[in-house]
């Protein structure tokens, strides 16, 4: 049996130097055949060397990627179906080969030693190696590679990156598979929020058509924009603040600060007085009753006026030059 070894080495040199007399034509019939089958090629170290050596009368563009999840590349799982996309739909539009096109992917599962040569310490990388020789190669037949610097790329923004350095050769366009849940779910979405406001018209419309709604809406927003609201996100203010003695502060010293409870505080108190003043104004005079009208009107008028005696004692901490101030709060 010694002769085994010795039978083996030279059966794989002789493969090996059958391989190194394939032509430029052969190699890329063997690959275009492989593209047909499945599009992008799955390489090796072997196989993309073969691939991608010279002299070379067509074109590769070659993914080196690392998908296993113990590498954690995030941007190469997104790049993946892109690649597969753009491949696909190249073969399937250029299945003659008029293009001169190989698309490969190299994991770096299959090809550490690649990986290596080339000193790569990040993934995903695309390189693209032009014609060395024939009517299609370039004065640098250099490899070219794309950049992945701005995150995920689309199928459609690496074709148009390939088209470019492809001048005067077919270059098939996209096709991307139609998303049948994406307009199945738009087309229920769709029925369904027809459906439900055809059956709730009757009801909301009265709603939608009612005075009170209308002004309760207004009000509250007159009153949230006179008390600052908008100052709040603007500047993002914070909520409350402490007053240096241990304690909270509800309201800013100045006019060019504020506190979000102090706005709440005076949206509120705004809106009692509004609605003080609403009240003495319609509700009182519809009472029948003249005792009670007048308890109403005495009420009223007392909400009236403890509230702005608070609003002027407010007014007071944000300019203590304010001279002004009412009973009970000095």
């Amino acid at each position: 049996m010694r002769w085994l070894p010795a039978f083996l080495s030279a059966t794989l040199f002789a493969a090996g130097s059958f391989a190194a007399k394939k032509t430029s034509e052969e190699r890329f019939k063997e690959f275009h055949a492989k593209s047909l089958s499945t599009a992008p090629v799955k390489l090796a170290d072997s196989s993309y060397r073969s691939l991608t050596s010279s002299p070379r009368d067509y074109t590769v563009a070659v993914l080196l990627t690392a998908l296993d999840n113990r590498f954690g590349c995030q941007l190469c799982r997104e790049f993946a179906p892109e690649w597969d996309l753009l491949a696909k739909s190249w073969i399937k539009g250029d299945k003659p080969g008029a293009s001169r096109m190989v698309f490969g992917t190299l994991d770096f599962s299959d090809g550490r030693e690649t990986f290596v040569s080339l000193g790569l310490q990040t993934a995903p990388v695309l390189y693209f190696f032009p014609p060395t020789v024939g009517p299609h190669a370039p004065a640098n037949s250099d490899p070219i590679r794309y950049d992945f610097t701005n995150g995920p790329q689309s199928a459609e923004q690496v074709r148009e990156w390939l088209a470019r350095h492809m001048p005067g050769r077919p270059h098939p366009a996209i096709q991307r598979p139609i998303n049948w849940m994406k307009w199945i779910s738009t087309f229920v979405i769709t029925s369904g929020s027809i459906t439900g406001a055809y059956v709730a018209w009757p009801y909301v419309l009265p709603i939608v058509q009612s005075r009170n709604v209308w002004a309760a809406v207004t009000l509250i927003s007159i009153l949230l924009f006179t008390s600052a609201h908008m100052f709040n996100h603007i500047r993002k203010v914070p909520y409350v603040a402490g007053d240096g003695k241990g304690g909270i502060s509800y309201f800013a010293g100045g006019f060019q600060n504020q506190y979000g409870m102090e706005t709440q505080v005076i949206a509120a108190m705004y809106g009692v007085l509004s609605f003080a003043v609403i009240s003495l104004a319609l509700k009182v005079p519809r009472l029948a009753d003249p005792k009670n009208q007048g308890i109403a009107v005495l009420a009223w008028s007392g909400v009236l006026y403890f509230m702005y005696a608070f609003l002027l004692s407010i007014f007071r901490v944000k300019n203590g030059g304010y001279p002004y101030s009412l009973p009970p709060f000095f």
